[in-house]
């Protein structure tokens, strides 16, 4: 089966102990950008159609991966998220803006 796709690092060693062969390259900046990006898209539209732990996990593993290729840490991820929830708020208030006049 083919898949083009990034995965996480011990994954050809979970194939490896279930008896299966897999083919595998080390992906390039540009590769690496492009497949982090896919994988948020591809982690979001799982955590849509299930609504887990899980995948919501899956997606803040992408978030911080993206951060850790830009040099943003995850602090500075949580400062950045918390100076904007002081700013601007949260989504706790469940507010659906439907038209400005």
């Amino acid at each position: 089966m083919k898949y083009n796709k990034l995965v996480r690092d011990n994954i050809p060693e979970i194939i490896k102990a279930n008896g299966e062969a897999s083919m595998i390259h080390i992906a390039g900046e540009t590769e690496y950008k492009e497949k982090l990006i896919e994988k948020l898209q591809e982690e979001v539209d799982e955590f849509i159609k299930d609504n887990s732990k899980e995948e919501l996990a899956d997606i803040l593993e992408v978030i911080y991966a993206l951060g850790d290729l830009y040099e943003i840490k995850k602090e500075e991820l949580e400062k950045i998220r918390q100076i904007k929830a002081e700013k601007r708020g949260t989504f706790t208030k469940r507010i659906i803006l439907e038209e400005t006049t």
